[in-house]
């Protein structure tokens, strides 16, 4: 079992005062900020501190692909000159974090993990990016993902597997492994992930971190590489709520280069990290607690659950009867969306190339060759579920039920405020116990496909740690554009228990 003291995340300024010696790759980005505006550390100081953290865990975690130690020193001793010139600085301004590398940035490497963009440079940045960049955030590097966003636990990288902070013989999830695994080991303050199917929600639980999935639409995917473009999102990992909320101050709103992107106003999320939840109706489906969840994990959302009770709020059973149909429906419609939006990876436009003697010969090695074999697995299956004859049976079907889904969360809305569920059934588990069961590894997402499919907002955060040491995540859901709702409710439990997020001391040691 894990040794230690778990640390209370809402007591930062506390052990500040009191002395207690920490790291500054320990700390939250919001706290981080008051020792940047208060003059007591600099951005490049903070900045050289995650890399020197980085030097020292990074050959163990292997989160990242790209380093950009250069640009980011460079964007931080930009914000120091403001500081000097007695400026104000925003929240984010000098924090350093890191980027998924399927999100593009211009100049610097995006592979999506996959051999297929090995070298591939965008010549632009992702809407989200350009907006952290005018925020002041020093960009750290490009994390690992599953190749093309495709996988729960980061094994399906063609460069390397990303190992969990907490217990480095561990996944850290997936997509968005390398983003969480980032956070958790604090060689990144903060990091940006997207989500699919529970990419940003699913590695938050397994790492012990707040992963937050916004409103299908809230966030530009303007830049985002494609893997079905009807589920994408992309969402911040961070060390506690405060920073969810900041970062999506600074992320979301409408793109007139995204034509899914929500044309609603944003509010200022900050405004909901108010620690009350008296009267408000939590919803508790009985779907979510599936045959072969572990009992340490349903055990913490219980309790969990008693504790939102006891802080004042009430629960209301619900049912979400098409909840049993969520995986077959995900995997008809993300693979056929994901077979359409790698077309385009021919070896003619760009990316890599591997010739044949005629164009259909290269096309053909260029995609045997290049794509890892769960993407080609599921090109397989989106292109068979799209085929003639195949269409009406599967992908047509598959959208039906899409549609009860959506209703029955629309249904349930009219009684709750928000919904609570496990983020994941299971702990993280070995590196190497899934991956050559793929059937195996889908039916891990029954907790988190259902809101992409619907596309609700969700966030997991902390609650709890099995007898190992592993975290556990709790899924907290909201209706459609009310992450102010899920961060309030989330906001309210962090301050309540002690769960920590600092270096994980069963695996990278702090």
């Amino acid at each position: 079992k894990r040794t230690g003291i778990l640390r209370c995340r809402g007591c930062w300024k506390n052990r500040e005062r009191g002395g207690t010696s920490v790291k500054l790759y320990d700390k939250p980005a919001h706290i981080l900020h008051d020792m940047l505006r208060e003059k007591k550390i600099s951005a490049v100081e903070l900045t050289k501190a995650v890399l020197a953290r980085m030097e020292q865990v990074e050959p163990k975690v292997a989160a990242y692909l790209t380093l950009t130690p250069e640009i980011a020193l460079e964007q931080a001793q930009a914000v120091d000159k403001k500081i000097a010139a007695g400026e104000e600085i925003a929240v984010f301004e000098g924090i350093p974090g890191a980027l998924k590398d399927s999100i593009c940035t211009q100049g610097v490497k995006t592979t999506c993990a996959s051999k297929i963009l090995e070298d591939f440079v965008p010549p632009y940045d992702a809407t989200v990016v350009g907006k952290l960049r005018a925020a002041g955030t020093p960009l750290l590097g490009k994390v690992n993902l599953d190749e093309f966003a495709m996988g729960g636990s980061t094994e399906n990288s063609a460069y390397q597997t990303t190992h969990n902070p907490w217990n480095l013989d561990c996944v850290p999830g997936g997509s968005s492994g390398g983003s969480a695994a980032a956070v958790a080991a604090g060689t990144a303050i903060w990091a940006l992930g997207s989500d699919t199917g529970g990419s940003i929600r699913q590695p938050a639980a397994f790492c012990g971190v707040v992963g937050l999935k916004p409103t299908y639409g809230r966030v530009s995917r303007y830049g985002l590489v494609a893997y079905a473009s009807s589920l994408d999102q992309i969402g911040p990992l961070t060390r506690d709520v405060t920073d969810a909320a900041h970062i999506m101050n600074i992320i979301a709103g409408n793109d007139p280069m995204d034509s899914t992107s929500s044309p609603s106003e944003v509010p200022d999320y900050t405004q909901a990290l108010t620690p009350d939840v008296k009267g408000m109706k939590i919803g508790l489906p009985k779907e979510f607690f599936v045959d072969g969840m572990e009992a340490e994990v349903e055990a913490a959302v219980r309790k969990a659950i008693d504790d939102f009770t006891a802080m004042g709020a009430e629960v209301v059973e619900l049912s979400l009867p098409h909840t049993k149909y969520a995986i077959s429906t995900y995997y008809l419609i993300a693979p056929a969306e994901a077979a359409t939006n790698l077309e385009r990876y021919d070896g003619v436009s760009y990316g890599e190339r591997i010739d044949g003697e005629d164009l259909v010969q290269m096309m053909t090695n260029t995609r045997t060759e290049l794509f890892g074999e769960e993407v080609k697995r599921r090109i397989l299956i989106g292109n068979y579920a799209l085929s003639a004859g195949y269409y009406d049976a599967y992908y047509l079907k598959a959208l039906k039920v899409r549609t009860l889904i959506q209703q029955d969360y629309t249904d349930a809305f009219q009684k709750v405020d928000v919904i609570l569920a496990p983020t994941a059934p299971t702990a993280a588990y070995k590196i190497g116990a899934m991956v050559s069961d793929p059937l195996k590894m889908y039916l891990q997402d029954i907790c988190t496909v259902p809101l992409n499919l619907a596309g609700l907002p969700g966030i997991s955060v902390p609650c709890g740690e099995t007898d190992t040491g592993l975290p556990i995540g709790l899924q907290i859901i909201g209706k459609p554009l009310d992450e102010a709702t899920i961060l309030r409710a989330a906001y309210t439990y962090e301050q309540a228990h002690e769960y920590t997020k600092l270096a994980p001391l069963g695996g990278v040691k702090g």
